[in-house]
This record gives structure tokens, C-alpha cells and sequence, in this order.
């Protein structure tokens, strides 16, 4: 059985780390202290809006963590074209995450398959629950309806090339009340590649329902790691203690 994940997603804007939700500056987290504590892999995501700050900032982020780490580093935000995946992985990324680029156009998926191979392509999906209890993908920040069902494109994806899927709630980003399982679980039943769930982890034991409830192979959060009393290893006991199998 493969172990289970623990990920870390920090997100930067102009090349300096924020919270999710409001995209709070926080200053004080470092790729350093994301080592110390054991962390499975680092997924590193540039929200800067067009016409922000040089993305060379956050190339150079890229480029410093791929130094300083030693576990799998996935990289997105802002990935429109081959170019900007030749881009990254030049900078030291090991995976590279795909959302708005690859709605527009799905081949992109594709061209990194087969110049990388599938386990380099992390499909970043971001989805909403409607008035209706349904879901629908959203791209562009999470600001456009995209008409998609998370499993259609979620399928879709995989058929052309995606080796991950990364699923985050909109609705839950940065509220630690848990992850939507519901949304999980369906995203992982439709496909046959590793889910990571992300949006709303608060305490341990939402991941051990990301885990056994959602049925995700990985589960990712930002906002909980930048408290230090948080630490991974406690998080990793936790789980062990309930029978989840994590590295250790």
C-alpha cells in the first residue's frame, strides 16, 4: 500500500509568501522550517495578477527552494503555454501544476506528458458547490465558471495526460473547518491517479478525513503549518496513531 502524503502549499504573490483566503503577507515561513518538520512534498504557487510584480521574483523562489529542499517540488500559477513549464522545470521544479492554461486549452496537458512524463503533470482543479448541492470548475483565480463538472474534467484530464489531480474548495480555502469531503470523493472516484485535496484544514484529524472519507492520496494545506505549535511531525503521529499509513 502506498503511504499517504502530507503537502504543504505555500502560495506567493510578487514573490512574497501570503496566506490563502485573503492573501495575507506572512513573512515568517521559510523553506527551512518546512524541512525541519518532515514535509512530504512542497507545492509552490505564484497567485500575482497580470501586471504585478516581475515573475523572476517568484523564479527566484522556485529556484531557491529547489536548492535548499529535499522532497518533491510541484510548481504552478500562471501556466499558460509549454514555454512557461520549460520555464519552471528549468528552475528546478519537479512537477508542475496546470489550472487555467489547461482549460483553455487541454493538449497542454498533453505536450507536458509527453516531453516529462505523466507524473510531472499535476492537474490544480478548483471547484464550487452551487445552490443546487452540484459542483462546477472555476478557472482564473476561481472567478470564472467553467460549465464542467469537477469528475468530467477530472476524467478528461487524466485521458490526455494528467498524473495528479489537485482538488481545492473554493468555498473552504483558508476557513480550517475541514476539507469538503463530498467534493473529494467524488473527484476520486472518477479517476484512477492520486487525488490531493486542499482547502480548509484546521486540525489533525481533518486530514484523517481527507484520507479515509475523501479518499485522497495526499492531503494539502497552507494556513495550519504557519502556526509553530502545528508542527508535521505531530501531525504524522496523530495519524499513525489512527492507522494511517504516512511516512514517518
Amino acid at each position: 500500500m502506498l503511504r499517504k502524503r502530507l503537502v504543504a502549499v505555500l502560495t506567493f504573490c510578487d514573490g512574497v509568501l501570503h496566506r490563502t483566503k485573503q492573501f495575507e503577507p506572512d513573512y515568517r515561513y521559510t523553506q527551512n522550517f518546512v524541512d525541519a518538520w518532515s514535509i512530504d512534498e512542497i507545492v509552490l504557487l505564484d497567485v500575482s495578477r497580470p501586471g504585478g510584480g516581475s515573475r523572476k521574483n517568484f523564479l527566484d523562489v522556485v529556484q531557491s527552494f529547489a536548492e535548499k529542499s529535499f522532497v518533491p517540488i510541484t510548481v504552478g500559477g500562471g501556466v499558460r503555454s509549454f514555454a512557461d513549464v520549460q520555464t519552471y522545470m528549468a528552475s528546478g521544479a519537479d512537477k508542475v501544476a496546470v489550472n487555467t492554461g489547461a482549460i483553455e486549452d487541454p493538449a497542454l496537458i498533453s505536450s507536458i506528458a509527453r516531453q516529462y512524463g505523466t507524473q510531472c503533470v499535476v492537474l490544480s482543479l478548483d471547484a464550487r458547490r452551487g445552490a443546487a448541492g452540484s459542483y462546477e470548475v472555476f478557472s482564473n483565480f476561481g472567478t470564472t465558471p467553467t460549465g464542467r463538472t469537477p469528475q468530467d474534467w477530472a476524467r478528461e484530464a487524466v485521458a490526455v495526460g494528467a498524473g495528479e489531480i489537485l482538488v481545492t474548495s473554493i468555498d473552504r480555502d483558508g476557513a480550517l473547518e475541514g476539507y469538503d469531503i463530498d467534493l473529494c470523493r467524488q473527484v476520486s472516484d472518477a479517476v484512477n491517479v492520486p487525488v490531493l485535496i486542499c482547502g480548509g484544514a484546521g486540525a489533525w484529524k481533518h486530514f484523517e478525513q481527507g484520507f479515509v472519507e475523501g479518499g485522497a492520496s495526499a492531503v494539502c494545506t497552507a494556513n495550519i503549518y504557519h502556526f509553530t505549535e502545528a508542527s508535521i511531525a505531530s501531525a504524522k503521529a496523530f495519524l499513525t496513531k489512527r492507522s494511517v499509513n504516512v511516512r514517518i
